[in-house]
């Protein structure tokens, strides 16, 4: 025996199905900013130690140039403050059709 569909079971399985598609939607807009994060969070913990071990050699290497007591400064070099004035002066105009 086979069983006819009825009008009423054939409209409430497109329901069912409908409210699961826009229930996704909503959880997907939900969840994705933080499903996001995490991957980013844990690509660069990934990244930090793959490339992490060389920042550190290289700065196990300094520290054993650097005498103890010794003094060491770092600073940027003062820029040439003068090149501004040489430009001249911005004088406004306007068209005249």
């Amino acid at each position: 025996m086979i069983q006819q569909a009825s009008a009423m079971g054939l409209l409430r399985t497109i329901l069912i199905i409908l409210l699961i598609w826009f229930g996704l939607k909503i959880l997907t807009r939900l969840f994705a900013p933080l499903l996001m994060r995490f991957v980013a969070k844990k690509a660069e913990e990934k990244f930090g130690q793959q490339f992490g071990g060389f920042q550190n050699q290289s700065q196990q290497r300094e520290e054993k140039k650097r005498r103890e007591g010794e003094t060491v400064i770092d600073k940027m070099p003062e820029q040439n403050k003068s090149s501004n004035e040489k430009v001249g002066e911005y004088i406004d105009y306007e068209e005249i059709d």
